[in-house]
């Protein structure tokens, strides 16, 4: 399993990889006003690329239930800088978090690999063709509704054959649009418009996910879900349930770990590897 980025291509055949959360947001649910230095900001991604991060994931406009939405200016005066600094020192995979075609292209333009959209490229009709025209690797996430409401009254009739089938529609639109079918990747949005049984339904049964042998990213790191099933109100409180959740996900075929704990997931992650690989 090959997937294409804009500087190359990743080998997935017997090792996974961890995406370092960078949010430069004032108000993201787990670290919202730490990173919105550019300083702040790269030096936390020089820590995750130290503990095992082979991408980092930076996002200007927080996704978390019921935030406000950002605009586009705003968005690229927040993540551009850091985007250019980061790739002025390390050539580690930059991946843009964002909905926006135009913070994407800005991104891209200062050195991003990845655009990571957590709207599945329906947010923005251009986004698509930012991706294809620049030939990136492509997060294609799933969730019901927006981030602002998208956890009021989340309702499937069976949640892995939608999810299942929004890949599929996908994958044929966005590679009728011009977008390279290597750079695809799937994830399936653990609490995007998402119910707690539906979030445990995707996590079991995620080996059904799988679209065009396309890699799957699984961003599940101190969500809500961990906090509900643990009783754990911090959110920084929820590493063990993360990594629990990122062993069973990496035997169940995820190999692209979106984690805040980098160091944790990290060697968690290679353990599991570790079996999946023995006699192979």
């Amino acid at each position: 399993m090959r997937w294409k980025t804009k500087s190359r291509v990743v080998d997935f055949t017997y090792r996974g990889m961890i995406m370092g959360i960078l949010n430069v947001t004032p108000d993201s649910f787990s670290d919202g006003g730490k990173y919105v230095s550019v300083t702040d900001a790269v030096d936390h991604a020089v820590r995750m690329m130290q503990e095992g991060a082979e991408i980092i994931d930076i996002g200007g406009e927080s996704t978390r239930p019921g935030a406000e939405p950002v605009n586009a200016i705003e968005e690229i005066q927040r993540v551009v800088p850091v985007v250019e600094a980061i790739r002025k020192m390390s050539k580690c995979l930059i991946s843009i978090d964002t909905s926006k075609a135009a913070v994407a292209e800005a991104a891209i333009k200062a050195g991003a690999d990845i655009v990571n959209d957590v709207t599945g490229l329906k947010g923005d009709v251009n986004m698509a063709k930012v991706c294809a025209q620049h030939d990136v690797g492509v997060v294609v996430m799933h969730m019901q509704g927006e981030p602002k409401t998208m956890q009021q009254n989340p309702s499937y009739e069976n949640v892995v054959k939608e999810v299942k089938q929004f890949f599929e529609e996908r994958y044929r639109t966005l590679t009728r649009l011009g977008i390279n079918p290597l750079c695809l990747c799937f994830d399936p949005g653990i609490g995007f418009g998402k119910a707690m049984e539906h979030n445990l339904e995707l996590l079991r049964r995620m080996k059904e996910l799988h679209v065009q042998e396309r890699p799957m990213l699984l961003g599940v790191s101190r969500k809500r879900m961990i906090g509900k099933a643990l009783n754990l109100e911090a959110a920084d409180s929820r590493d063990d349930g993360t990594l629990a959740i990122t062993s069973l996900g990496r035997e169940k075929g995820a190999v692209i770990h979106r984690v805040h704990a980098v160091k944790r997931n990290y060697e968690a992650m290679r353990m599991v590897e570790e079996i999946i690989n023995f006699g192979e």
